[in-house]
C-alpha cells in the first residue's frame, strides 16, 4: 500500500504545486481544539501536519513550542490521548499526519507498541528531532515493518553527511533552514543555493524546508529552493494568543501562506 506522503508528492508535482506542512503541538490548549486547528488548516490548504507529541525537556525547540509543550502536559496530554485524537481525525480527513516527537517518547512508550499503533491508527511519518542519524537503526526497522516513514533531518552543518542523509531518504527530506532551534526568524544566514545544489545531487525523494519560516513571502521564496515548506513556531504563536478560539487565525494564515506559494 502506498504511503500518503508519497501520494500527496506525487499529487502535487503533477499539478506544478509545492508542498505546505504545518505544525501543531498536540494538546494545546486541549485535544479538542488541536482537532479543530488540524482540519482548519488541511482545509486552507495545508497538504501535510505535523502534530507535535508534547516532552518535558524539548532541546530542538525554540521558546514558543517550549510553551505549547507545557501548556499540553499541563492539560494531561499523553501519547495514548493523541492516537485516539488521529482516530478521530481519520474519519474527517484523510491527508498525511506525522507525529513529531523526542527518541525517548517512543523508547518509554514502546518501540514495537508504538509503531503497530501507528499503523492501527494510520500515522504516515515520524520526525524525531533529537535522533542523530547515525542512529536511526534504533527504529528504522520497526518503522519499516509497519510501513512508517522516519523522515530524516538535514542541517547546513551536515556538509559531507548531505549526501548520504539525501540518499537515504523517504517521504520528505526535512531541510533545516539555519542553526540552533525552532523559532521564527526575521533572516536567514544560510547560503540556500549552495546546500540545495548539494542535497538536489543526491536526494532520493522530495526535499522540504523547515525551521523559522513564518510569513507568506519566506514561505514563496523558500518554496523556490524546493518542493515545500514547513510552518511551526508561526502557527503555534496563534494558538499560544488565542488559545481554544484559534482555530480561525490558523486558518487564515495558513491560506495566506498557501496563496504566496501558488
Amino acid at each position: 500500500m502506498s504511503n500518503r506522503i508519497d501520494l500527496c508528492f506525487d499529487k502535487l508535482k503533477a499539478n506544478g504545486e509545492k508542498a505546505l506542512i504545518t505544525f501543531v503541538t498536540a494538546g494545546d490548549p486541549d485535544i479538542k481544539s488541536t482537532e479543530k486547528y488540524v482540519l482548519s488548516m488541511f482545509e486552507n490548504g495545508a497538504d501535510i501536519v505535523e502534530l507535535g507529541v508534547p516532552f518535558s525537556d524539548p532541546i530542538a525547540e525554540g521558546v514558543t513550542i517550549q510553551k505549547a509543550s507545557l501548556r499540553s502536559l499541563n492539560a494531561k496530554t499523553t501519547l495514548d490521548k493523541i492516537f485516539l485524537l488521529v482516530k478521530s481525525l481519520r474519519e474527517k480527513t484523510d491527508k498525511p499526519l506525522l507525529l513529531m516527537m523526542y527518541l525517548n517518547t517512543i523508547f518509554v512508550y514502546g518501540t514495537e507498541k508504538f509503531f503497530q499503533n501507528c499503523l492501527n491508527y494510520q500515522i504516515d511519518g515520524v520526525i524525531v528531532p533529537d535522533m542523530p542519524y547515525e542512529e536511526k537503526d534504533e527504529i528504522l526497522d520497526t518503522a519499516e515493518r509497519y510501513g512508517v516513514y522516519n523522515i530524516n533531518l538535514v542541517a547546513p552543518t551536515s556538509h559531507d553527511r548531505v549526501a548520504e542523509i539525501a540518499g537515504n531518504s523517504r517521504g520528505f527530506l526535512y531541510c533545516v533552514s539555519s542553526l540552533g532551534v525552532t523559532g521564527t526568524r526575521s533572516k536567514f544566514d544560510t547560503d540556500f543555493d549552495k546546500f540545495f545544489s548539494l542535497i538536489n545531487k543526491s536526494v532520493s525523494c522530495p526535499a522540504c524546508v523547515g525551521f523559522g519560516i513564518s510569513s507568506p513571502e519566506q514561505a514563496k521564496r523558500m518554496s523556490s529552493y524546493c518542493d515545500g515548506v514547513i510552518v511551526g513556531s508561526a502557527i503555534v504563536k496563534i494558538i499560544e494568543k488565542y488559545g481554544s478560539n484559534a482555530a480561525d487565525k490558523v486558518g487564515e494564515f495558513v491560506k495566506s501562506l498557501k496563496d504566496a506559494m501558488k
